[in-house]
């Protein structure tokens, strides 16, 4: 595999494909912030505005400004969309809605807490890039709102009945193992160093099951394993998204055997979660092998193959593991192949199990600018040090 041909073409489609098309189509110049709904052309078919899309894209952006280029349209590009946000993004106490009209109004409460996470590092990267204090701030203050709630995330919008099942998921202690490091400028090494204690020993020792050699999304509040529906679930693109979070902080920290075990991980659920008849990692399985509660199980997304893609070379880069190497190829080929649009500018997000697509939109209430640039520009530096 040669490693430099690669990094071009991951620089190139990062720089010459994916981000002109964010930059040209998702902007609204009428009330500021992004459109997400694009059809496999990049036309809006909605014009609803979901915050952690519209925060994705700020941090997006920004990123770029900051560690690839300081191009002027880049910068303002995340500016505008992060005036946006702090006018109408949250209720005036850093609580962030989940969407708004495309004019800034309300739609729907602030019961997510991903609105917060992605808020929060889509402003701490915005004041690294203008030098704002007011957007450093703003980073600021949604961070305490997060760690107020990390407890009962959902708040007084969680649907489920106290005191009878209470699970712990996740997503979060995964999320904040990203968040920490983004936002270390802010938070100081010391903190997250401290933090990061915590959080590895979160995900690699209570929702890593030993058991099963998975990793669940969700736990009971001891920590126990739940023979439930969600006790049970599998997200096999989450725990590998997580491993390189996990191995960000331990090269970070100089831990190479969490390193190690994160490797180790990946590997395992990736034998676990591959489509041996159709080829893709499935979106989600039962630990027991039981019928998935999620229909749309055996879809193959984008998401979870982009950071198959980094978490893998990741691993080969800090262990020189050859079947992470193996994998990385494996991957590479499935995705390039299957979620690429040949004909049109950025990538496909949802294909059926036969790697068909199955919807062509480019973006909707769950795809952004996000995965997708955020994955090329990951393997793209991975290769280069590779």
């Amino acid at each position: 595999m040669d490693f430099k041909n690669l990094s071009t073409q991951y620089k190139n489609e990062l720089l010459d494909n994916v981000v002109p098309f964010w930059l040209n189509k998702s902007q609204d110049q009428e009330f500021g912030g992004y459109f997400t709904c694009l059809d496999r052309e990049g036309n809006v078919y909605d014009t609803d505005k979901f915050i952690w899309l519209q925060a994705r894209e700020v941090w997006l952006f920004s990123m770029l400004y900051n560690r690839v280029e300081q191009k002027p349209e880049w910068l303002e590009c995340a500016r505008q969309g992060g005036e946006f946000l702090k006018l109408y993004g949250h209720d005036g106490n850093y609580n962030w809605y989940f969407s708004l009209t495309k004019e800034g109004k309300p739609l729907i409460q602030p019961y997510n807490i991903f609105s917060y996470t992605f808020a929060a590092m889509a402003f701490a990267q915005l004041g690294l890039a203008t030098g704002s204090d007011e957007y450093t701030h703003i980073a600021k203050a949604t961070y305490d709102r997060i760690l107020e709630r990390q407890i009962n995330p959902k708040g007084r919008y969680n649907k489920a009945v106290p005191g009878t099942r209470n699970l712990k998921n996740f997503a979060l202690p995964m999320i904040m193992c990203n968040l920490n490091l983004e936002m270390e400028h802010i938070l100081g090494k010391e903190f997250v160093e401290q933090s990061a204690e915590k959080l590895i020993d979160e995900v690699m020792n209570v929702f890593y099951r030993p058991e099963l050699g998975l990793i669940v999304e969700n736990v009971n509040a001891d920590g126990s394993f739940s023979d439930t529906f969600d006790g049970r679930l599998l997200n096999p693109g989450h725990a590998i998204e997580a491993m390189w979070f996990i191995m960000d902080l331990a090269e970070r920290m100089n831990k190479k055997d969490i390193i190690t075990k994160a490797s180790q991980i990946t590997l395992q659920t990736l034998e676990h979660g591959w489509d041996q008849e159709h080829g893709g990692i499935f979106y989600f399985m039962d630990a027991k092998n039981h019928p998935p509660q999620q229909l749309e199980w055996d879809q193959k997304l984008w998401w979870v193959h982009l950071e198959t893609l980094i978490s893998t070379l990741k691993s080969y880069r800090l262990t020189g593991s050859q079947e992470s190497l193996k994998w990385f190829e494996k991957v590479h080929e499935y995705t390039w192949a299957h979620f690429k649009d040949t004909q049109h500018p950025e990538w496909f997000g949802y294909l059926n199990r036969r790697g068909e697509v199955s919807l062509s939109l480019k973006g909707g209430k769950w795809k952004g600018c996000f995965h997708v640039p955020r994955g090329l520009y990951q393997v793209w530096k991975e290769l280069e040090i590779s």
